[in-house]
């Protein structure tokens, strides 16, 4: 059952779960999913800076913020989220949409269109964190930043968990627009954060992308990386991938996390590939 609002929150029921998610602006779709623990709100600053030209759609992955569970012990997998998306585009519309994934976002996205191109004209998928893609040994030492990280969460807890997520992305809160606040996750957070950390972090650690069928989708995949972020190992994925598509890959303003330090610009960049001006 979708509860529908042509433009605010609503929500959508899926098998498993009830996904709420916010629409906002009007123009061709484009839904944007969060990487990290990030629900709908992560993307306010960059949906803010696209509204004028879509119709932006955002959501609360299942287990976090507004989007419930029916089994909160059960871990979903990159496929379920992908299902809901999914379920949640051919709720909006009937057309192919836009998408923009970024980190698990990003590998959300790339199994959409693994198993349903038809819905996505094209995805900008910056940065996805898929070992598999790289050469080693830097696809061991990579999957050593991930096992640790989620051994660091079992041992310490969130906080330090995502403290050592940060040091492996790169990501550098003062590379942001001077209008954008950062501050410490406050406690509302906290179940967001040991959500992704018990379910999401180890689901992205088992993926394996379907690059057979992404060679073969109708969707056009644009890989994209951050220009402050050529020193970590999913920029050097998104590189990979873009190799193995056979395709070009674009770079975005900040690191891992420009979308939400520099939603200005990133949103320029970002516009500039939807409407085909890049690459």
């Amino acid at each position: 059952m979708m509860h529908l609002k042509t433009d605010g929150v609503g929500t959508l029921d899926v098998p498993g779960a009830r996904l709420r998610y916010l629409r906002r602006g009007s123009g061709p779709l484009l839904l944007l999913i969060a990487g990290g623990d990030g629900d709908a709100a992560a993307s306010d600053g960059l949906a803010a800076h696209l509204a004028g030209s879509y119709t932006v759609l955002t959501y609360d992955r299942r287990g976090l913020s507004g989007s419930t569970v029916h089994d909160p012990a059960r871990s979903p997998t990159l496929s379920t989220h992908a299902d809901d998306v999914h379920r949640l585009l051919a709720a909006h519309t009937s057309e192919p949409a836009y998408v923009f994934g970024s980190s698990i976002g990003a590998m959300i996205s790339l199994e959409l269109v693994s198993r349903h191109p038809e819905q996505v004209g094209l995805l900008v998928a910056h940065e996805p964190p898929a070992p598999q893609l790289l050469p080693e040994p830097e696809r061991a030492r990579a999957r050593q930043d991930q096992r640790k990280a989620e051994e660091i969460f079992q041992a310490e807890g969130a906080i330090p968990a995502f403290l050592a997520f940060a040091a492996f992305g790169g990501i550098d809160p003062t590379d942001r627009e001077p209008d954008v606040e950062v501050g410490p996750p406050g406690p509302e957070r906290l179940p967001n954060m040991e959500y992704f950390l018990t379910h999401d972090a180890p689901a992205v650690r088992r993926h394996r992308l379907d690059l057979a069928a992404l060679k073969a989708a109708s969707t056009r995949i644009v890989p994209a990386v951050g220009q402050a972020s050529a020193h970590i190992w999913a920029h050097h994925c998104a590189r990979l991938l873009a190799e193995e598509l056979g395709t070009s890959y674009v770079e975005f303003p900040g690191g891992h996390s420009g979308n939400v330090f520099r939603p200005r610009a990133f949103a320029a960049r970002l516009r500039d590939v939807l409407d085909g001006r890049l690459p």
